[in-house]
């Protein structure tokens, strides 16, 4: 069981501080970092940095699912960001959806991953994210199409951290079982392997043009 094919940029854009353009599949989605960067008084934390990100839909304003989805993003930045090294700034993260065509919110997480690489930003670790369904017949798909997620049994996005491969944020909807969380939990894993390989040559690549 594999992903679908991927590719990506790094300082796709040259304004922020770093960027990255990430395709998954069909899906694509850009992600800009800018800072750590100055930050209202009012806003101001002693002991680390202020994370803020902010989603943004192909077309009009984001939704009640897409601030749900926002906020994972930035409780999963903030676990992997070393944020104690930039007490009292700013570090904004933006994602902004090109094409959505199926395990959006994964590709999301992992654009902004990629970027927060990009942008030299202090983590602890790096993050991937895998999103898997079970279809009509119990069959197990990664990286789901929207059709795909929509005529689904069960749903779910599993991220995971690069160090020891465990899960920093889990999302899922539907009907199913431990032992179908079980096999989805471990195929996801597997595959965030591939992810984090996939970053890694990327910022090999990038620092030898460097």
């Amino acid at each position: 069981m594999t992903l679908q094919a991927m590719k990506a940029e790094l300082g796709f854009l040259s304004r922020p501080d770093g960027s990255s353009v990430l395709t998954q599949g069909d899906t694509s989605v850009i992600a800009a970092i800018y800072g750590p960067g100055d930050i209202k008084l009012s806003r101001e934390k002693i002991e680390k940095a202020t994370i803020d990100v902010v989603y943004k839909p192909k077309s009009g304003l984001p939704g009640c699912d897409e601030k749900v989805d926002e906020r994972m993003i930035r409780n999963i930045c903030e676990t992997s960001i070393v944020g104690s090294l930039h007490p009292r700034t700013a570090i904004n993260i933006i994602t902004q959806e090109v094409q959505d065509s199926g395990s959006l919110l994964s590709c999301c997480i992992n654009a902004s991953s990629i970027a927060l690489l990009d942008a030299a930003i202090p983590q602890k670790f790096t993050v991937a994210a895998v999103t898997c369904v079970f279809d009509k017949d119990d069959e197990l798909i990664l990286n789901p199409n929207l059709r795909q997620e929509k005529e689904c049994k069960a749903a779910f996005t599993f991220v995971f951290e690069s160090t020891s491969y465990e899960t920093v944020a889990t999302t899922s909807f539907g009907s199913y079982g431990k032992e179908q969380l079980k096999t989805a939990l471990a195929a996801c894993k597997e595959a965030s392997k591939t992810l984090f390989t996939f970053y890694k040559d990327l910022l090999t690549k990038k620092l030898s043009k460097d």
